[in-house]
């Protein structure tokens, strides 16, 4: 092995995990417990969605797809305006936390 690489697989091996992004943080942060409640479990209005215990594959892929615009409807105009401060890692790390709360 060449002294390069071996020193880069070195490297890699010995960097620190980055650690995954709190989802309950990011909820809070990002402004869902404005319209969700802060537990997830009762929404501002009733025509909102209860969030707690939501399968996390469904949560996320709602979230993208009113992020790009694929689900555009008179329920997603709220959440269209905040989207936009919401990465994909961000995404999926609320989508698991809200699983969680069953």
């Amino acid at each position: 092995m060449k002294p390069i690489v071996a020193l880069l697989l070195a490297a890699v091996a010995s960097a620190p995990a980055l650690a995954a992004p709190d989802g309950a943080k990011l909820y809070m942060e990002k402004t869902c417990n404005a319209c969700h409640g802060a537990d997830a479990r009762k929404a501002l209005l009733p025509s909102y969605p209860r969030l707690a215990g939501q399968n996390a594959a469904y949560a996320e892929q709602q979230m993208k797809d009113i992020k790009s615009g694929a689900r555009d409807n008179g329920q997603t105009a709220a959440m269209k305006g905040v989207m936009h401060l919401v990465n994909d890692e961000e995404i999926k790390a609320i989508a698991t936390w809200l699983e969680s709360l069953k």
